[in-house]
């Protein structure tokens, strides 16, 4: 069996849930030897687990949520311009 890219993305939550068959698992860790791109998504997923799972709560600074949605209110009601990049 060779898996593809998307075949491993499929598998991702089995495989770090360790609900894979041995050779299921034996075949994602071979991609994942030779592949950037999916050992990536495998790192970037567990490392959202890991930040979801954590029950700390974060203090905002004070007046934060005042600025933010000032910024909010000023960016909704701006006029594009047109010579600007919009994807900036």
């Amino acid at each position: 069996m060779n898996l593809k890219c998307k075949n491993v993305w499929e598998h991702i939550s089995e495989y770090l849930d360790q609900q894979l068959t041995p050779e299921v698992r034996a075949e994602i860790e071979k991609h994942l030897e030779n592949c950037e791109v999916c050992s990536a998504i495998l790192d970037s997923t567990r490392n959202v687990l890991i930040l979801t799972a954590d029950n700390r709560t974060f203090e905002l600074p004070v007046g934060y949520s005042k600025r933010l949605h000032d910024r909010l209110e000023k960016a909704i009601h701006q006029k594009p311009d047109p010579g600007k990049n919009s994807s900036n």
